[in-house]
């Protein structure tokens, strides 16, 4: 009787679709205008399972401009989204032609559904699209402000930028608490550590990237804060139950769930206390635990799958694909563009016709996606399909967000020790200025300041025995300076900085990203500075402050106890 009370509902459901569609003329497309949900039932109707299987992938690409395989499976195959990596970015007029000639090649298929278009632009030291585009002072940095007005601008300001390129959706806010201080992919990522501040300063986040009309992501589910390992070389497992997890990891989540947010990322993370497989590849986590128990509506997008914590877990990548999908996910990420013929492709095509349950969810995932992509691009606030590339040097770098940026940092900056404050030079002082090569903006700023005064550099990635090396050189010249002003962006400075304890001279240290690394062992310090990020707009503000311009407010967001 069951079943056939099921087999009559099923009916009545089709039957009510098909008529609802029938409505809808066969030559409509994505931009034919009819309510949301009608017309996404129409599309999902009109695709072949090849084009509901592309339309969940998303696929980044190497060197400068889209490869010709990328191509084809924008045009042949009708994938759903792109990632622009970090390692194509250094000129944003080829990001901008590439996301419209992309775009352009969608606009081409039957059906017209545009790309997703994403990024990794979070702030601070996570800028996936470089070239002209803004390096901000970070989340962190807006932990310390405690203002999230902050947030609310800085992800404003961030998806403007981007926007322009044509970018539609931004992996960020990073939502992870900094519970463990020793986490080295987290860290000055966080806004902090305490659940219901990050929960805050996350929803204003949200809320300036839609307002500027950017598709915030929240990430990485449920949690990459309690643990020091870093999922691209191996999986990471934290150690708590759900009850600790429910109170501590999942708030966040729930502020932004609550607000609606229309994207949450799932993270390669093992919880062996709560699940057996990772929660990118867990049915429990993203469908028991996400959709059910904490009532979220949106897109479920994967990290990418070519990290070793997803498909080292699998075995490969066309396993961790069909895990990734089976668990709920409706978009599926890889850094690399796969061939068209490669595993991962044919072996879940063969499942989806095959296994009905497997079709079907990918049919749902599909239809989110669609749905999604109706939604955003109808909204009236999209990113252009086709950038306007005569005006990016006008809105990239956003003129209004320099203005901020730089007064943002400078509310972030915390005093942790004060001492020679504000800063005056003694005519006949001798200077030693010691920092990494790879931040120029420092030794800039110090010259406004100080004047002249000798220079110290080491690479910001050092081995041990570089460490040492550059360690015992400090040392020795320390006794003919007077003040020795040093930035620590790591371990490895930290330790070069560790050199000066016995040197009996007035020593600075300007803490950026983590403050971890000096929180304890630099008591000999004259003064200690934390500015949380390698911005610009960072460094102007430390300066500064050591000279007196103003009085730093920032707050250490971490607990110490």
């Amino acid at each position: 009787m069951k079943k056939f009370l099921s087999f009559v509902l099923s009916f009545f459901i089709l039957s009510a679709s098909f008529a609802q569609n029938s409505s809808i003329p066969e030559n409509a497309d994505f931009w034919s205008d009819y309510p949301n949900e009608q017309l996404a039932e129409f599309l999902i109707s009109k695709m072949s399972d090849e084009e509901l299987l592309a339309q969940i992938f998303m696929f980044g690409w190497a060197g400068e401009e889209p490869s010709a395989l990328l191509n084809q499976w924008v045009s042949d195959r009708g994938l759903g989204s792109v990632k622009v990596f970090g390692w194509n970015t250094d000129n944003t007029e080829k990001v901008a032609k590439s996301v419209s000639s992309l775009q352009e090649r969608a606009q081409k298929r039957h059906l017209r559904i545009p790309l997703f278009v994403a990024t990794d632009q979070e702030g601070g030291w996570i800028r996936h699209v470089k070239g002209d585009t803004t390096e901000t002072p970070g989340n962190m940095a807006i932990g310390a402000s405690q203002y999230p007005i902050d947030a609310y601008y800085s992800a404003y300001y961030i998806s403007r930028e981007i926007k322009a390129l044509g970018i539609n959706m931004n992996f960020a806010p990073t939502v992870d608490l900094y519970t463990n201080h020793d986490s080295s992919v987290i860290s000055s990522r966080s806004f902090g550590e305490d659940p219901e501040f990050v929960g805050q300063l996350s929803s204003a986040f949200v809320a300036g990237s839609i307002a500027a009309g950017v598709i915030p992501t929240a990430k990485h589910f449920p949690g990459h804060g309690d643990t020091s390992a870093d999922s691209h070389v191996k999986l990471p497992e934290v150690y708590i139950d759900y009850d600790v997890a429910d109170q501590r990891e999942f708030i966040p989540f729930k502020y932004l769930i609550s607000q609606n947010v229309p994207a949450i990322m799932s993270g390669h993370l093992l919880y062996p206390r709560i699940d057996k497989d990772p929660a990118s590849l867990s049915r429990v986590w993203l469908n028991d635990i996400l959709r059910e128990k904490l009532h979220y509506k949106g897109l479920i997008i994967t990290d990418d799958m070519m990290m070793q914590g997803a498909w080292g877990w699998a075995g490969n990548s066309s396993e961790a694909f069909k895990m990734a999908i089976e668990a709920g996910n409706d978009i599926i990420i890889s850094s690399r563009t796969a061939e068209l013929d490669e595993r991962l492709w044919t072996m879940n095509l063969a499942t989806m016709k095959n296994e009905k349950t497997f079709r079907d969810i990918v049919v749902a995932a599909a239809r989110r996606v669609v749905l999604s992509k109706l939604a955003y691009f109808k909204s009236g606030n999209a990113a252009p399909l086709y950038p306007e590339i005569a005006r990016l040097k006008e809105q990239i770098p956003d003129k209004d967000g320099q203005k901020f940026f730089l007064s943002q940092a400078c509310r972030s900056i915390t005093m942790y020790k004060k001492g020679s404050i504000p800063y005056k030079r003694n005519s006949n002082e001798k200077i030693l200025v010691a920092g990494q090569n790879q931040f120029p903006e420092f030794f800039d700023e110090a010259k406004k300041i100080l004047g002249d005064y000798a220079q110290f550099k080491f690479d910001y990635e050092l081995g041990p025995v570089q460490a040492d090396w550059m360690s015992n050189n400090i040392e020795a010249m320390a006794p003919n300076y007077d003040t020795i002003i040093i930035c620590v962006a790591n371990e490895r400075s930290a330790m070069i900085a560790k050199r000066l304890e016995k040197s009996g001279k007035r020593v600075i240290i300007m803490s950026v990203l983590t403050p971890v690394p000096v929180l304890t062992g630099f008591d000999f310090a004259d003064t200690i500075l934390f500015g949380y990020s390698y911005s610009p707009y960072t460094f102007k503000a430390l300066f500064g402050v050591l000279a007196g311009d103003f009085e730093p407010e920032g707050k250490l967001p971490l607990n110490l106890k």
